[in-house]
């Protein structure tokens, strides 16, 4: 999905946490600033809908939740309130507060790209994301092409990138010991719609 700023500046968390349950759209939030989200293309809702139900058969019972990006996450340590497009999470979730609506420990994180949030996606947002302490491996997804990249945090907290092109390959989610082949991934995707663009 997109951000798009609002007017709104200068809200504290609480105050952004009270509008975000009673609006009828989503906003990501940090530093006092509120950022609408725009809808999402038919390629974008097929990728994700894919993840979440491949990731949930595979972790059925393996103690793991999978949530589509209606869950909000906080980064603890930035303060960012975002919606990533898929998490996992892994063992007991921990919340914001007792609305059970604002995640704290999430595990694996996937971000369908679009040419509007890619340069975020990729950088600043990427950058919030890797101060988590309980995140393991993040996942761009591109959705006018069958290509993923696969960001992995190592022991001594560097990422290592690995990539799967091409509806014949898999891609291999180390941090939880999952391999999804593409063609699932892009199950009903076609790369020749105008509107794999958000």
């Amino acid at each position: 999905m997109t951000a798009q700023p609002q007017p709104q500046v200068g809200l504290s968390p609480e105050e952004y946490l009270a509008r975000e349950r009673r609006a009828e759209i989503k906003s990501e939030y940090h530093d006092g600033e509120v950022f609408a989200m725009s809808g999402a293309s038919r390629a974008h809702n097929l990728i994700v809908t894919n993840f979440v139900r491949e990731l949930s058969l595979r972790l059925r019972d393996r103690g793991c939740e999978v949530y589509p990006s209606d869950m909000r996450m906080k980064v603890g340590p930035t303060g960012l309130y975002t919606y990533p497009d898929v998490i996992v999470v892994c063992g007991e979730p921990a919340f914001e507060d007792e609305h059970v609506d604002t995640l704290l420990n999430p595990m694996l994180l996937v971000e369908v790209l679009s040419e509007s949030t890619e340069a975020y996606d990729r950088g600043k947002k990427f950058e919030h994301y890797r101060k988590i302490d309980t995140l393991q491996g993040v996942v761009l997804v591109a959705q006018d092409e069958a290509h993923a990249e696969r960001f992995t945090r190592q022991p001594d907290g560097q990422w290592l990138l690995g990539e799967a092109s091409g509806l014949e390959a898999a891609l291999h989610l180390a941090s939880i010991d999952v391999t999804l082949p593409l063609a699932d991934i892009y199950d009903k995707v076609s790369f020749d719609d105008e509107e794999t663009e958000e």
